[in-house]
């Protein structure tokens, strides 16, 4: 059995490449649709996770791993700041809600499907 930080470092290995291939395969021009999605999958994993009473090992490989490191936080808020910058006030706010109720319909999408 691996000690917990090898499940830390391998979940967050297998989660920065996921977050690379979503990066190179969710595109869509002038818009962070990219952030968007693995904010609100990382968010519905986590929480399935939780409500599904996953085990500490699970946690430490899924949850702190592979989600802490697919979804992204600092790059949501960078793409915020650059819409503003650039002027797009309404894209930016799209934005912010839009990974906030995202994240929270995947909190409930998982309630309903493992709680």
């Amino acid at each position: 059995m691996l000690p917990p930080a090898h499940l830390v470092g391998t979940g967050g290995a297998l989660g920065a490449v996921l977050r690379y291939a979503v990066e190179q395969y969710v595109t869509v021009e002038g818009y962070p649709a990219s952030t968007l999605t693995v904010n609100v999958l990382g968010t519905f994993v986590l929480a399935a996770l939780t409500f599904a009473n996953a085990g500490n090992d699970a946690m430490l490989l899924f949850g702190t791993g592979v989600c802490g490191s697919f979804t992204t936080f600092s790059s949501f808020s960078v793409d915020v700041v650059g819409l503003v910058e650039n002027e797009r006030y309404a894209v930016a706010a799209g934005h912010a809600l839009g990974n906030l109720a995202g994240a929270a319909a995947g909190v409930g999408l998982a309630w309903l499907l493992f709680a």
